[in-house]
């Protein structure tokens, strides 16, 4: 199943108002169509890859037959060339059935996006076809232990010699660590503030990997160290010019984050919709919890934030493309907003579950727990913050 860029640009809906209701229909059928397969193939496991933290390899093979994996990538690479509205859409119902898989689907786009756009076409032939086909996996390797917003702090080193690169340092809460074919790894490529992207093959001599991480949430999803020591890697691998690698990340973010936000998003549907099933069908004081007053406001708080982050996402994913300073705080505000709406409505229907909202045997446990790092990861919420005020000072200061 090849799903196709669907949506139309502003410009068409403006002239032609037909064309956008077709592109919403697409997008609904599409929404459809990959809900089936989340509640027939992924669901039903999600529970059992928390408890065993196992990489969801059911999950990838029903990516494989859907053709969801190449989604974000263009056709003459394997993909489907789908855009982001489609891409997003993919990712939140995948997130609703089981977090780690949209994680295990999202992170190899994140990682290979700069190689599709600025990568020697040789290059790029060379890495995405596996990954667009489902076979592989890629990581994007930005964070350190010194961190990852801060990039004057980054360590990892990328030293010029004959033929190539030789790379050293140590990335931190790597996605896929260990189970990747390819890694994109961002490091200083000379004395000044210089920054390349460098793809290492899992092969490659001088590559290794931490301890996995126990980490709260997202158990299905493997994160580890990974270390180059003396790793070379030849000219053909350096994504573009390897001295503005830092340029290709910011672009890069500017994307990734409508996809951690429609996660987010994803978890908190969830979690909506195992409060509105658990409060229906329980009953207290000889009624159903579903007709308390205070219940039922809390539902409606859930369901507007869940209905209001989904409308910003997709304006976010409309404003993604022209990579503007206003197209970025529009998808730094959609990353903050959907984030925050999970913490607080997978909170919320545990406290609707009461007691048994704190057990494993119920699915909103698990939905907090997995809730908590999406307001960290791909930037932190407060950073977010920052950029939106920022754009926003700036939009009163043109006025």
């Amino acid at each position: 199943m090849t799903i196709a860029a669907t949506q139309a640009s502003p410009a068409q809906d403006a002239s032609h108002g037909g064309h956008a209701v077709t592109a919403r229909t697409e997008l609904e059928e599409f929404r459809a169509s990959v809900r089936r397969m989340v509640d027939d193939r992924i669901r039903p496991h999600a529970a059992e890859t928390d408890r065993t933290g196992t990489v969801p390899e059911h999950s990838r093979a029903a990516f494989r037959e859907m053709e969801l994996a190449g989604l974000a990538f263009p056709e003459e690479l394997g993909g489907s060339g789908a855009d982001l509205h489609t891409q997003v859409i993919a990712v939140e119902e995948v997130a609703r059935g089981c977090a780690s898989s949209a994680s295990i689907l999202l992170t190899p786009w994140a990682a290979l996006t700069p190689v599709a756009v600025h990568a020697d076409p040789a290059l790029a032939a060379t890495v995405v076809p596996g990954v667009a086909r489902g076979d592989e996996l890629a990581s994007f390797c930005l964070t350190e232990p010194t961190g990852g917003t801060d990039l004057a702090s980054l360590r990892t080193r990328a030293e010029r010699v004959d033929g190539g690169w030789l790379l050293n340092g140590q990335k931190r809460f790597i996605s896929n660590a260990g189970h990747s074919t390819w890694y994109a790894v961002l490091a200083r490529s000379g004395a000044d503030s210089s920054y390349g992207v460098f793809l290492v093959h899992a092969g490659d001599e001088g590559l290794g990997f931490g301890k996995p991480e126990e980490k709260m949430g997202f158990h299905g999803f493997p994160t580890a160290d990974v270390h180059l020591d003396d790793v070379f890697v030849p000219d053909g691998h350096v994504v573009g010019d390897p001295a503005r690698g830092y340029q290709y990340m910011m672009d890069t973010l500017t994307y990734t984050r409508p996809l951690v936000a429609a996660q987010a998003l994803g978890i908190a549907q969830a979690a909506l919709d195992e409060a509105l099933a658990y409060t229906a069908q329980r009953e207290q004081f000889g009624q159903s919890l579903s007709r308390f007053q205070l219940v039922r406001a809390m539902v409606a708080d859930m369901a507007t934030a869940v209905a209001a982050g989904r409308a910003l996402l997709h304006h976010a994913c409309d404003l993604a493309v022209e990579n503007t300073s206003a197209s970025r705080a529009a998808v730094s505000m959609a990353k903050l907003f959907c984030s925050d709406t999970a913490m607080s409505v997978t909170t919320t229907a545990v406290q609707l579950h009461g007691g048994n909202g704190y057990m494993r045997d119920y699915t909103v446990e698990r939905l907090m727990r997995d809730a908590k790092v999406t307001q960290i990861w791909e930037g932190a919420n407060e950073l977010q913050k920052m950029l939106v005020a920022k754009d926003a000072y700036a939009a009163h200061e043109r006025r």
